[in-house]
Formats: structure tokens, sequence, C-alpha cells
């Protein structure tokens, strides 16, 4: 009865939410921050001509934050209802460019004083596990978390940015996916090109990853599995040291434990991409990223614009192709390890498509997607650039497992923008997800309902809701019943 009446208020939310979509942006004096939380800075310092007043004319951009999570499962087997709460801040300073060169420099911090997992349960923390290090709590260090989560070195001329250190990197495969209290970034050179008309280049070697719940860099995609210290909250410690992202092939680690692929802990990855906007209403891109003797991905990409009277109709393309560089003897092909049901388990050889065409007309943005994953290898992609992302891909879901496919609608309406209701903005998302039933390392079939509800107060502050339904259905698989409800409030001030 429980499981019907949610069923119910899913579908009940579901036409409410049909009528309405979230893109709005908050736009202070210094910064923008936008619909996916990349924040975009308005207001920079001025070129100087001395050492001294490139740091006294340098800016500080200021950020309190607030994110709360409440995870519901509807089957206690699935795992154990967990709760999270970050309370913290953010300081990034930027020095005044000298001579092209200028330097930044970004603090952050968040603190879980209550309504948290206890110790020896940290483990079973989803989406809010983000507001914490689970190895810090697991060793006993407590929940606090400040880190430096950008440091970098730039160089501008022309129309080219050379950055050197932590930093954001914005591409297909890799997002500072800022949704949480600290952003994901990477050590790395990056480098920016948009000298040529038209079309913006983006170069990056990234030599470490650091998660936005690691305290210091990491290996950018090996898993560790070492069996060492049981620690309070884990039977198996180390794999929060190193990439434990939940999007990570746990077969790809360090040492190559229990039967999975050895490839270390000093993994580089090369990213390349090349956005060209020279024809009339077409923005088309080709990206590549690699890790030298593990994988590589191409991905080619488009979406055009056609004007209907007052409307505006883009379809739109993601084909990507993903390479085993590996050719390993052991089973790789499963993100969590299991390969029951995989045709060529010790491969990585893999292909994603997804079709999306978005219908807009001022306030108002509507989305139809569709996506299919090549029944070979799961999608390794664990730099929160979401494969699926923008096309099918909901709320805290991963649906680029292999032989996977997915049936997406998105509306929304930005009351501000239509001058309706000032800072105020809905989006309501609804997904299919067709999981293969003979694979048992993946999910069961389900239903999603995804709402974002957003209100500017003001030019600084953002209060944000996020809701989600699952409605899982393992049917007669043996899979387990992963229907559940997630309930997110954030809050954001600039100053």
């Amino acid at each position: 009865m429980k499981h019907n009446m949610i069923k119910i208020s899913m579908i009940t939310v579901a036409c409410m939410a049909l009528t309405t979509s979230a893109h709005a942006t908050l736009k202070s004096e210094k910064v923008t921050l936008k619909g996916n939380m990349q924040v975009k800075f308005n207001k920079l310092p001025s070129s100087v001509d001395t050492l001294k007043e490139a740091f006294t004319e340098g800016m500080f951009y200021g950020r309190l934050r607030m994110n709360s999570f409440y995870w519901d499962w509807d089957n206690t087997a699935a795992g154990k209802d967990n709760r999270n709460l970050g309370l913290g801040a953010s300081l990034v300073y930027k020095t005044a460019p000298l001579n092209g060169v200028s330097g930044t420099v970004g603090l952050y911090t968040s603190q879980n004083p209550f309504f948290r997992m206890d110790k020896d349960l940290v483990g079973q923390s989803k989406s809010g596990k983000d507001t914490f290090s689970r190895e810090k709590v697991n060793s006993g260090g407590g929940y606090g978390l400040t880190v430096l989560g950008q440091a970098y070195l730039q160089y501008d001329f022309s129309k080219t940015s050379v950055k050197l250190g932590r930093q954001m990197i914005e591409t297909v495969f890799t997002k500072s996916n800022d949704t949480k209290m600290i952003p994901n970034t990477f050590d790395a050179l990056a480098v920016t090109i948009k000298d040529i008309p038209d079309t913006t280049v983006k170069l990056a070697y990234i030599g470490a990853q650091k998660l936005r719940d690691h305290e210091s860099a990491h290996d950018v995609i090996a898993f560790n599995n070492g069996t060492g210290s049981t620690g309070i909250a884990n039977t198996n410690k180390l794999s929060w040291t190193e990439n434990d992202d939940s999007a990570v092939n746990k077969s790809l680690t360090v040492n190559g434990a229990g039967g999975t692929a050895k490839i270390g802990n000093n993994n580089e990855l090369i990213v390349a991409s090349v956005t060209n906007k020279s024809i009339k209403n077409l923005k088309a891109n080709i990206s590549y990223a690699a890790v030298p003797d593990v994988l590589s991905n191409l991905t080619l990409e488009a979406h055009y614009t056609i004007p209907v009277g007052d409307w505006k109709i883009v379809p739109g393309i993601r084909y990507m192709e993903q390479m085993d560089d590996l050719g390993a003897s052991v089973s790789v092909a499963n993100l969590g390890k299991d390969t029951t049901g995989y045709n060529n388990p010790t491969s990585l050889d893999s292909n994603l498509l997804a079709i999306r065409t978005d219908f807009k007309k001022g306030a108002f943005l509507g989305r139809l997607g569709y996506s299919k994953i090549a029944d070979e290898a799961d999608i390794v992609a664990p730099w929160r650039g979401f494969p699926t992302g923008g096309f099918t891909r909901a709320m805290a879901q991963y649906n680029w497992y292999a032989n996977t496919k997915t049936y997406m609608a998105r509306v929304g309406y930005d009351f501000g923008k239509a001058d309706m209701i000032p800072g105020f903005s809905i989006m309501g998302r609804y997904a299919i997800q067709d999981f293969d039933d003979s694979k048992a390392g993946v999910g069961a079939d389900s239903d999603v309902i995804h709402i974002d509800a957003r209100q500017n107060i003001g030019k600084d502050l953002e209060l944000k809701l996020r809701l989600g339904f699952i409605d899982a259905d393992p049917g007669t698989t043996g899979k387990t019943d992963t229907s559940y409800n997630e309930y997110r409030v954030e809050l954001n001030y600039f100053f």
C-alpha cells in the first residue's frame, strides 16, 4: 500500500511539474551563478604595471553556502536511509594581471555539525557524501573538510589563456560539478585558444584529480581496493583514498588485488576539445580524451537551431566511442566488477549514442531525449562530465551501463524571465531507464521524476529545492528494489 501511494504521489507531482522548468541564474555585481552551478566572474581585476599592484589591486570573491540531503529508501535491503548537512564557505582571490600573468587561489570549507550519519554509517551516505570526507571520518579525523580547491597561475595573450595548477576544467569529459560544497578540480596544465574565428580549442594535461569529498589530489582513474586496515566505517578503508567517484570503474585498481586490472596510481588524463560555430545556427564539437595504456574516448556532438516563428527548435546529437587500450586478461567491462551477462567482459570497448530536441520560447524550455549504450562495456567517466548529461541523465542517476536505454522528457518555466514572479523558476524531468535484465551488475528498470525549484532573493542569495522520486521495478530479475525518494535544500550567498 505504501509503495502504491508513493507511485500515486510521484505521478501527481509529475503532472504538476510538467508545466514548468528551471534554468534561471543568480547575477550579482561580481559573479553569475549559472543554472549548472558554474560561477562566471562578471568583474575581474584590471591590468596593472607593478608587482605590488598585482596584489593590492586583486579581488576577493566570497560565498556562503548550505547543502542538506535526505535519502529515503523504499526497501531496507537497498541501504540505510541517510542524511547529511554541509555548512561552509569559499573565498577566492584573483591577483590583477601583470604583463598577462595572474594567479588564483580558492579556499573551501564544508562543516557538518549536525544532521549527519554516525561515524560507523558514513559509508551508507549517498548524494550527501560530498559534504565531508569519508576517509577522514574513517581515520578518526572528524567531519570538517577544509581544502585548497583552486591554486593556479594564468598567462593570457591575444585570445589564448594558459593555466597551470589546481583548477576547474569544463569539457564534455571533465566538469567542476560544483553542486555541493566544494568543486571537482584537477592538477593540470590547460590551454584555451580562441584565436581562430568562431572556434574554441581546449587542451589539458591532467596529472591528478581532487574530487569534492577529498582533502588532497589522487589518481585520475585508479580505484584503490586494498585489503588493509578495516577502519571505523569501511571494511575496505583504502577504497576511499584514490578515485572513489560514484562512476569509477572498480576493476581498474592501483594494485590489481582480487582479480582486478593493475594500473597503478600515477595515471594521466589527456583532453582535447574543439568547438566550432562558423556555420550559422550550428554548434559542433569534437573531443578526445585518453588515459594512456588504459582507455581513450572520441566524442562527436552537434546542435542545430531551427527558428520557427517565435519558437526555436534545437535538435542535438552526441556520439561517444570508447576504445580499450588496456588489453586486460581479467573482467573490466562493468563499473561495479560484476560482468554477468557481458559479451566480452575483459574489454573496455563500447559506444554511446544520445539525441535530444529542445523547444524554446521565451521563458519556456522543453526537451525530449534518448540515449542508448552499446551492449559491450560500461562507459568509464569518473571525472564528473556525465556521458549522458544534458540528454537523458536525471539527478543522481547513472545510465551509461552497457545495453541501457533511457527516454527522457523535461519541461520548465522561468517565471522571472517572464516578469511574473521575480527570481523564481522551476523544472520537471521524467525519465524511463531501461537497464539490461540479464546483467546482474546494473540496476533494475526504473522511472525517475526530478524537480528543481529555484528562488533568487535579491542579487546575492539563492534558495533551491531539489526533489527526486525513483520507482524501480526489478520484476523477476532477482535484482534489488532500489526505489527511493531524495530531498535536497541549497542556499548560496555571494559577497
